[in-house]
């Protein structure tokens, strides 16, 4: 998988069942802007095509099995990789609380 939006937009989707413009919502709430359809559906089409999600009827994605995987596994470098988040924020004079 690549690019933290994917990684995103799995997480999202692991909660619950969404729509592509669900997830937009989502991401706007979340990082304060919202992507544009050129930004998100190339995205839900990639892991879509790598068989990280599915889309019913009702045009909502979830995750496949091999998605929940996915997820899983950068969860687990995500949080080896900032174990250590508390520290490094209380150390950074410039952040936005965080």
């Amino acid at each position: 998988m690549k690019g933290f939006l994917s990684f995103l937009t799995l997480w999202l989707i692991n909660k619950k069942k969404m729509t592509g413009a669900e997830i937009t919502q989502e991401l706007e709430k979340r990082r304060g802007h919202r992507p544009s359809p050129g930004t998100i559906y190339p995205v839900l089409k990639y892991l879509t095509e790598k068989n990280l999600l599915k889309v019913d009827d009702d045009k909502k994605y979830s995750l496949t099995q091999k998605g929940k995987q996915e997820l899983e596994m950068s969860l687990d470098t995500f949080f080896d990789t900032f174990c250590d988040i508390d520290e490094m924020r209380s150390h950074c004079q410039c952040h936005r609380h965080l």
